[in-house]
């Protein structure tokens, strides 16, 4: 069969939708909006992607006083559109770091290093679809590779249940939940030090502190990192979580076991209290007399370094893991003799020996790396919600927040690659046109809903709130968010002549007012029955899951896409490559500029019949 399109202009994305579904994302609920959607978008100057119908029918809406606030926050959601991929019909999306697809990834461009952070900055999405197929693509795509970097996929998938509410999702995960923290035990436990272990680079962290002392600088050697155990602490602790909401309590109680073990031994063995901070241990004997069980810089050439702090050190209140008691270790964040900077912060102190600004990728020696950065962020929403302490503050983290917001520039527009200069905020030598633009190896959509304006996801039909933003605003408003079946906004609005719905703090569900409270501060709402369950890939039927007939990420013979007339550079693949990136110069689509032709077409065969609903 033969399609023959002659439209006036066609994306680069093409998208054959066949019978076998509706391709209408229909929201039954009503609506809590409160902003002007279509305002907020025409308001930034900067688009590459102008689609304001994806947005609307997509997004959760954000608005503040802080104008560079609300522009990252919008651009990190075009960033999201840059990386989101189709990969084929049997395993619908994904999402790649980088804007192309690298020797090194999986299939279709997907990488394993920062899934977890694309995890939680896309399960805000309202097609609840997307973030599903992600989670799947790595245990059911052929080519996916799970466990290349080091990650922390189970407790990423049950933070998505988290946001969809959907037993169902959760029961289909569970089972890739258990195979990739087998696989993590299989490759990188270590049963007598009964911690994980893995080099640096595998950490997604080449070039640094403790593999600059090995004799492979780059990837460095085996040790016990303050990261890896964290993650497969949060995986474990997600399981648990997991096994216990289904109701398998047998299932739940050895991996909370398995969680306070190693959380056990990482308080033991990895805090070093002289330092008051979380360090690598090193597995194995190195060169210039580096000893097995040793911390940073307690052997080798450093040896009694008073130094050796990296930002890694933080990981593990990413995921709740320290108890009470080590709260010291976050000192040095906020002061500028050790990690925080005009555009980073540092991802090792300030006055380290081996402290290095690289004018070039790849070093975690004391550039800015969003990556860590959106880490610590995450870390200080939790030490700030869930710990008794008074080592930092609201308006340390909002600080530090603004900090991470600014660096997201070049040339006076939002923009984010590997890595920064931490004073200058410059990414020269970190980012290639054509690949590292534009990364996505971090998070910040997240951090504005569960930070500054406080969502707090929950398993329970609860609304929890406990905004972070500063005290000083006058207002702010989230709208359109979908959670756990119900249409939710949160609005801080001091004297209620903003939004109109009320003086100060205001929780609604589908329309309805959930909760009130006079000023900043935890609020906890009962959300009630949503009007119909959330529609997500667990709870559809084929025969209403859209699927694109048209891509062809696998070389395959059909369908194959011919045109009369392309532009040069701009490849009639670049419509069935599933990617849905658009950048306006140069194009990275098809393009017909400069035909000698009147009109012109492409011509989709797919080498077999197949019924078509509708084509974009």
């Amino acid at each position: 069969m033969r399609l023959i399109l002659r439209p006036r202009a066609i994306l680069a994305t093409l998208v054959l939708l066949g019978s076998l579904f509706s391709a209408r994302i229909a929201d039954a609920q009503q609506r809590a909006t409160v902003l002007d959607h279509t305002a907020l978008l025409t308001r930034q100057t900067w688009w590459d992607n102008r689609d304001w119908s994806w947005y609307r029918a997509s997004i959760p809406f954000f608005e503040s006083p802080d104008a560079d606030i609300d522009a990252t926050y919008f651009y990190r959601w075009e960033l999201v559109t840059k990386h989101l991929t189709y990969g084929s019909p049997a395993t619908g999306y994904t999402f790649t770091e980088f804007i192309d697809r690298p020797f090194w990834s999986g299939a279709y461009g997907g990488i394993s290093c920062p899934l977890g952070h694309q995890l939680y900055e896309t399960r805000w999405l309202r097609d609840h679809r997307i973030v599903e197929d992600f989670a799947r693509y790595w245990f059911e795509a052929p080519g996916a590779a799970p466990r290349s970097y080091s990650n922390w996929y189970g407790d990423a998938v049950f933070a998505a249940f988290m946001v969809n509410g959907d037993r169902r999702f959760l029961a289909t995960m569970l089972p890739h939940m258990e195979a990739q923290y087998a696989g993590w035990t299989a490759e990188h436990w270590d049963s007598t030090r009964k911690m994980f272990h893995w080099d640096g680079m595998h950490d997604g962290m080449e070039t640094n502190i403790n593999s600059r002392l090995t004799a492979d600088q780059f990837s460095g050697a085996d040790g016990y990192r303050p990261t890896i155990n964290a993650y497969l602490y949060g995986d474990a602790m997600a399981i648990s979580r997991a096994a216990a909401l289904l109701g398998q309590p047998a299932k739940a109680r050895p991996f909370a076991e398995r969680a306070a073990d190693l959380k056990a031994r990482v308080q033991r063995e990895l805090w070093d209290p002289k330092r008051e901070f979380f360090f690598h241990q090193y597995r194995t004997d190195e060169k210039d007399g580096i000893t097995a069980g040793s911390l940073t810089y307690q052997s080798g050439p450093h040896a009694g370094n008073p130094h050796g702090r990296e930002q890694i050190g933080l990981v593990p209140w990413q995921f709740n893991l320290p108890d009470a008691g080590y709260e010291s270790a976050w000192r040095f964040l906020m002061d500028t003799a050790y990690f925080f900077s005009a555009r980073g912060p540092t991802t090792v102190e300030r006055h380290d020996p081996q402290f290095l600004i690289s004018p070039r990728c790849c070093v975690w020696s004391g550039n800015a790396w969003p990556y860590a950065t959106a880490q610590t962020m995450v870390a200080m929403a939790n030490l700030l919600d869930n710990y008794q302490q008074s080592v930092v503050t609201k308006a340390d983290y909002f600080r530090l927040f603004s900090t991470y917001t600014l660096s997201q520039r070049k040339n006076g527009r939002p923009y984010i690659a590997e890595a920064a200069n931490p004073d200058n905020g410059s990414w020269d030598g970190h980012d290639t046109f054509y690949h590292s633009e534009h990364y996505f190896h971090s998070s910040y959509v997240d951090l504005v809903i569960t930070g500054l304006a406080g969502l707090r996801p929950r398993s329970d039909d609860s609304l929890e709130v406990a905004p972070l933003a500063p005290d000083d605003w006058d207002y702010f408003a989230l709208d359109n968010i979908s959670y756990h079946g119900h249409q939710v906004a949160i609005i801080w609005d001091r004297d209620g002549s903003r939004y109109h719905r009320g003086a100060g703090l205001t929780l609604l569900a589908d329309g309805r007012v959930i909760g009130r409270a006079p000023s900043l501060g935890r609020l906890v709402a009962p959300l009630g029955t949503p009007a119909r369950p959330a529609r997500t890939a667990a709870t559809t039927t084929a025969r209403t899951l859209p699927v694109n007939l048209a891509v062809n990420n696998g070389g395959r013979a059909f369908p194959l896409v011919s045109t009369s007339y392309s532009a040069p550079g701009t490849s009639p693949h670049y419509l069935v490559d599933g990617n849905y990136w658009y950048h306006g110069s140069p194009p990275n689509r098809w393009a017909t500029t400069g035909s000698p032709n009147l009109r012109d077409s492409l011509t989709i065969d797919f080498g077999t019949p197949r019924v078509v609903e509708s084509v974009k």
